[in-house]
């Protein structure tokens, strides 16, 4: 499932994209996508910060794992039908284990109108992990 449109900026630990609200995107019920569902373009973006440093270093793409938000808030109920949202995700942190921050946020219509901060996980062996072994 791909939610996002289109990056827009890409830097080092920076990513801005950009999510179109249509009738017929996923989570819409005909008028709008529910606010919740910008915790999930969070951690699409991410995850998008993460394939275009692999690519740029020349490694594979590798699987993560979002591990939870702190203090998703969202300032509006849902995000109208025609609203073109710029998903912004900065790393603020990310240490050797594969472990790492991110802040972000989602602005409509010049306005921030969602925040968090996505805390998320990259193991080395991702089969190893996902079979009970060590994380790294």
């Amino acid at each position: 499932m791909v939610l996002l449109d289109r990056v827009v900026s890409v830097g080092d630990d920076d990513l801005c994209a950009e999510v179109v609200i249509r009738p017929d995107s996923m989570f819409c019920d005909g008028t709008a996508v529910g606010a919740w569902v910008g915790i999930e373009y969070m951690a699409q973006a991410i995850a998008a910060h993460a394939g275009w440093l692999a690519r740029r270093r020349g490694d594979a793409v590798k699987v993560g794992f979002l591990l939870g938000s702190r203090k998703y808030e969202a300032g509006v109920p849902a995000f109208d039908v025609g609203s073109v949202l710029h998903v912004h995700a900065h790393r603020a942190l990310q240490g050797d284990n594969g472990l790492g921050a991110f802040e972000c946020r989602i602005d409509a219509g010049g306005n921030t109108v969602a925040t968090a901060t996505v805390t998320v996980f990259q193991p080395d062996n991702v089969n190893e992990f996902l079979s009970g072994g060590t994380a790294v």
